[in-house]
């Protein structure tokens, strides 16, 4: 059995068949994954991680897109260990301490105007479920008990609780559990690239709004809210055309139905702005908020409604108009204190160098345009991603099973990065604190891969010629 022996001290063997043994990994196809031989990390400092048998890689994913300032930063550091020293957890049900009401205070600063209410949680799911809730019942609080609907996006993403299945369902992934859900009205998401109705932006003029209107008017007197990404992340890293933000908002307010952002993905400065809303100059009535919150340390979230929407909750105890949500480490006082402290580093001069970056990442990724099976490059901020077609002409996509993105991935590894794709679409997100010759380094790492991945690919692009199947972006273990 296991004793009590330090964790440096197993051996990188013991260690790699106990996760073989015991382990299992989210988002992940074990039977592929044991044939495989797949990092186990054993530390990690700035932006590299290292490996139990010595390797260090550049951590080109942030970790699952959550990493800001960097691996064992020393101020992020010593806010968990100072607040250790006080307490590890106490309940936020009822009552309140000390960091939670701090971070609301420094938050509210941050938040897009009027944001200023503040729900934790402790992951980017609960805070979409939180927001889901919310919205229902604050209509249902009002007496309009009848708008429990909530309009999402083919394709976005929200998480995989079951309401935030319900408002995105994706019959890859979620397909056991459809039954379960409720048929939700969704309209298509924007993707220029794959334009279902052959337009080219800005020419289109955004005609693909027409479809969401559609749904807006038929649905609208049982219409809550709708809900929809900056971004949509593990979709395939699609950012929305500018000014599409905008009129989603102007439609909102036309048939009287609330906006929830989800920026669990896309928040603090992942897109070069704090907010992605920011690009339009948008304000929703909820925001959703994880990842980036604690700087990548600790698991914590929230949902920011406006004054309008927290008033509806309030009246006597005997109206049951309170909002009976919440988890047992919502708030949690360490996850707190460290996302105070990674405020704190948000700095003129980290959002100065983060807007450089931001600026330099397009045209470090440029050469991979020209490489065979590159249909698309699509960058925001700090996020980037690739799409893998078999054919760039007609732009078929690779087939589900080939998991084309994980060739490239493969090829990052051995090149000295770390990078997890969303099926076909090959995604990079570096720390945002991330330096220029680091930033630059990792690119060209992901120019090489891609570029190394040519034959491989090119034999998976033969079998799909003459093979039937399932097309798409998604693929196992989109995360």
């Amino acid at each position: 059995m296991a004793g009590s022996r330090a964790l440096e001290e197993w051996s990188p063997e013991e260690i790699r068949a106990w996760d073989r043994q015991y382990v299992w990994h989210p988002f992940t196809q074990m039977a592929d994954y044991l044939a495989r031989d797949p990092v186990i990390v054993a530390e990690a400092e700035g932006v590299r991680i290292r490996d139990i048998d010595g390797r260090w890689y550049y951590d080109g994913v942030s970790s699952i897109w959550l990493n800001v300032h960097g691996h064992r930063v020393p101020a992020l550091d010593q806010a968990i260990i100072s607040q250790l020293q006080r307490m590890a957890h106490v309940t936020l049900l009822g009552q309140g301490h000390v960091p939670v009401a701090v971070l609301a205070r420094r938050l509210a600063d941050w938040t897009p105007r009027g944001l200023h209410r503040f729900f934790f949680s402790d992951s980017g799911a609960a805070a979409v479920e939180v927001a889901l809730k919310m919205a229902v019942q604050y209509w249902a609080n009002q007496g309009q008990g009848q708008r429990t609907r909530i309009l999402g996006f083919t394709t976005n993403y929200h998480g995989d609780t079951l309401g935030a299945m319900a408002v995105a369902p994706d019959p890859t992934f979620h397909w056991p559990f459809l039954s379960y859900l409720p048929e939700e009205p969704r309209a298509p998401y924007p993707y220029c690239y794959r334009c279902p109705l052959g337009r080219s932006w800005p020419d289109c003029q955004m005609a693909c709004l027409d479809a969401v209107e559609a749904v807006m008017a038929e649905e609208q007197e049982r219409l809550a809210a709708v809900i929809i990404e900056p971004v949509q992340g593990a979709g395939g890293i699609i950012p929305a055309p500018p000014g599409y933000l905008r009129r989603i908002r102007e439609l909102c307010d036309r048939y009287g139905v609330l906006l929830i952002v989800d920026e669990v993905a896309t928040g603090f400065g992942r897109t070069g702005r704090m907010w992605g809303v920011d690009h339009d100059g948008v304000i929703p009535d909820i925001l959703c908020l994880g990842k980036g919150l604690s700087g990548g340390y600790l698991p914590i979230s929230a949902t920011v409604a406006t004054d309008a929407i927290y008033q509806a909750f309030l009246a006597p105890v005997a109206e049951k108009k309170a909002l009976y949500h919440g988890h047992s480490f919502a708030g949690n006082p360490l996850a707190a204190a460290v996302a105070i402290a990674n405020l704190e580093l948000f700095t003129p001069e980290f959002l100065d160098s983060l807007q450089r970056r931001s600026e330099e990442l397009p045209d470090l990724l440029q050469p991979v345009t020209q490489l065979p099976f590159v249909g698309d490059l699509r960058v925001r901020g700090l996020m980037a991603g690739i799409e893998l077609v078999r054919d760039p002409v007609a732009k078929r996509p690779f087939p589900y099973g080939a998991q084309a993105g994980f060739v490239v991935a493969d090829q990052a590894r051995r090149l000295g990065m770390l990078i997890r794709p969303v099926g076909n679409v090959v995604i990079f997100m570096p720390p945002l604190a991330t330096s220029a010759a680091d930033l630059q380094a990792m690119a060209e790492i992901l120019v090489e891969a891609v570029r190394a991945a040519g034959p491989q690919l090119a034999a998976l692009a033969k079998q799909a010629a003459g093979a039937p199947g399932a097309e798409g972006l998604g693929g196992e273990g989109a995360f």
